[in-house]
């Protein structure tokens, strides 16, 4: 498949940055001819960041699966699409050609279409990393259905709140999903949930691990029985459902600054434009290379880099069930070697674990498949980047570190794979279309090339968010009403003499754990369920694994409990409200919080204090109790 909009020099980088910036509708018109289209559009762009209002490539018709499918049939029908490697090693994998894929895509729409799903309708899906997942997501879009994933490790509070809030009508599940040494079950968690969610009409469930299940009659189905019902029909063939360039096509949950999560809404055309153009730039992709991204679908990494950016660029995406230590840490370098992967995308969090496990589970692996590396999730620091670059890349792969949100579709600010110059832990340049600014904490744009500030971005791009779902004033005070006319990161950033961009990480009350946002009010709110609870603040520090830990400090009434006990009542609470994901790494008990007059906890305290600051604290004279400070530090040093 040829490319036509790919960057292959540093020339035309600047050629196509340029012409980005000034000519942006001109520019996205070219790009926007290479895909499949029922009817061109009118008008490529109409926006403004007050209301806001973004559309792109306005009164276009298309269904996305069409260009990540059907339009790949005549040439690519049997090339692979999806490589899938299971979690047990001895477990066969399974590829999945394009024919394959366009084959159980249609038969599993028509389930769905058997089950009652229409147009518009939301459907949540809840499973572990195996290709139905691929199938289930690919599906909704080609019915018009809008696809919910919800990441395996959630708890059924956190699935509960999402139902509640898309109102999603229907569920896709698996029994159970193995993940390293362990057997999640993934349908008793999902029947939990539904207990709050009486307006789910259906549940299907696909066969993995073959752990009991509860099948509510009327209400749970089983994905395998539904699929011969398609069968015995003859022709498994669904035709694509039209759709407009706006509709939506995705809702993903977020945390932001609140304790409620967010659903970021992306639409089918501009979301599919970004997506292809972002995968094959950023990683110079070449037809025919295999692509192992190692996120969860259930993360808009795995969205735009597992499924939607390389099938619709006819390329090969590998699709891993487990963890990167189990059954050893050299799962990954055996993969590599056992596809002869390409393109290898990982995080920071990922390369940082295996790197304390030494070279010894690199031996034997031959890794001399691979041209580019890859980061996502957060900034990579520089002594990860060297190890990567030397051992996995053995000096011959560019290292491509990619900054971008669930909010932007796709990568925003990043090195080309052998076209722009990567430097480590820089994120470097934004891609063609993307304008970043810095601004000062008053909102004024630093103009000066050297400046430090809060990342700003002052034109729209194809993949940006449209809305939060059912509440789009809550999109317009969370990204357009600090710095009016700019949608607001939430992130801090340097940059160079060159232009040249570093994240320097949240300036929000988010946390970036393992690549994964969190927000300290949703962790507070956990903490704060537990019995004898009286009050806890969450901030971030620095961790060697995971780049940010969690550090709680808890007001805890007193009682007969041990507090070593309490500690782990609170971490159970955590992990049934939200998820593992969330646990806090430190929990500190303390008598108070340092509070200003007006009651306002300062967290920029508690912040130095779980970084190991004790005495450059700042002025706490403006304190309620300054006296708090002195014992919080001294219950620290126990």
């Amino acid at each position: 498949m040829n490319y036509p909009h790919q960057i292959s020099t540093l020339e035309q980088y600047d050629i196509a940055y340029k012409t980005s910036i000034e000519s942006p509708e001109a520019f996205w018109d070219s790009i926007a001819r290479n895909f499949s289209w029922r009817k061109k559009w009118e008008k490529v762009l109409d926006w403004n960041f007050i209301e806001p209002k973004i559309e792109w490539f306005r009164g276009g018709k298309l269904n996305i699966t069409e260009n990540c499918l059907d339009r790949h049939l005549l040439s690519n029908a049997n090339t692979p699409a999806l490589l899938w490697e299971s979690n047990d090693p001895e477990e066969h994998h399974r590829v999945l050609t394009y024919k394959e894929l366009h084959f159980k895509v249609s038969q599993f729409a028509n389930v769905l279409i058997n089950n009652g799903v229409l147009k518009g309708d939301r459907v949540c899906i809840y499973m572990g990393m195996v290709p139905e997942l691929a199938i289930a997501v690919l599906a909704c879009a080609r019915i018009g259905a809008v696809h919910s994933v919800i990441f395996g490790g959630f708890s059924a509070q956190s699935i509960a709140d999402r139902l509640i809030d898309a109102h999603a009508t229907f569920v896709i599940t698996c029994d159970g999903a193995f993940r390293g040494n362990k057997a999640i079950a993934l349908k008793e968690v999902i029947d939990d949930a539904l207990v709050a969610c009486p307006f789910v009409k259906r549940t299907i469930v696909l066969t993995r691990t073959r752990q009991p299940v509860s099948m509510i009659k009327g209400r749970d189905v089983w994905w395998e029985d539904e699929i011969r019902k398609v069968e015995t029909h003859g022709n498994p063939e669904c035709k694509a459902v039209e759709m407009d360039a706006e509709d939506p096509l995705f809702i993903l949950y977020t945390s932001g600054s609140t304790g409620k999560p967010k659903g970021v809404v992306h639409s089918c055309a501009g979301y599919m434009v970004w997506a292809n153009y972002t995968f094959i730039n950023v990683f110079n992709y070449h037809p025919g290379e295999v692509h192992f991204c190692t996120a969860d679908i259930g993360w808009i990494t795995g969205h735009s880099y597992i499924v939607y950016g390389p099938l619709s660029a006819g390329g090969t995406s590998l699709m891993f069930e487990g963890v990167p230590t189990f059954p050893d840490a050299g799962r990954f370098w055996d993969i590599v070697d056992k596809f002869k992967v390409n393109i290898l995308y990982t995080a920071p969090t990922a390369i940082r674990s295996l790197m304390s496990f030494g070279l010894k589970p690199l031996e034997g692996k031959d890794l001399s498949s691979l041209r580019v590396l890859g980061t996502v999730g957060e900034p990579i620091n520089e002594e990860a980047w060297h190890w990567y670059s030397d051992n996995i890349g053995k000096g011959n792969c560019p290292i491509v570190d990619t900054w971008w949100q669930t909010e932007t579709g796709g990568v925003m600010i990043s090195n080309m794979a052998g076209v722009t110059p990567g430097i480590p832990s820089l994120a470097t340049l934004p891609l063609p279309g993307i304008l970043p600014v810095l601004l000062d904490e008053n909102g004024v744009e630093i103009t000066t090339q050297e400046a430090s500030g809060n990342l700003c971005i002052k034109k729209p791009w194809p993949g940006m968010l449209r809305t939060t779902y059912g509440d789009h004033e809550r999109c317009r005070t969370n990204y357009f009403v600090m710095y009016p006319n700019f949608y607001f990161t939430g992130d801090g950033a340097t940059r160079d003499m060159n232009g040249n961009y570093r994240i320097t990480g949240r300036v929000d009350d988010v946390l970036n754990v393992s690549g994964h946002r969190i927000g300290t009010a949703e962790v507070e709110n956990a903490i704060n369920m537990h019995v004898g609870v009286i009050e806890s603040a969450v901030v971030g520090f620095p961790h060697d694994i995971k780049g940010q830990g969690i550090y709680a400090y808890v007001i805890y009434s007193e009682g007969t409990h041990e507090l070593s006990l309490v500690r782990q009542d609170v971490l159970k609470t955590v992990t049934r409200l939200i998820g593992a994901i969330a646990k806090p790494d430190v929990i500190q008990f303390v008598t108070g919080l340092p509070k200003t007059r007006s009651g306002k906890i300062m967290r920029r305290i508690l912040r130095k204090i779980a970084e190991g600051e004790t005495q450059n604290l700042g002025d706490t004279s403006t304190l309620l109790d300054p006296t708090v400070v002195d014992e919080i530090l001294k219950g620290k040093e126990v």
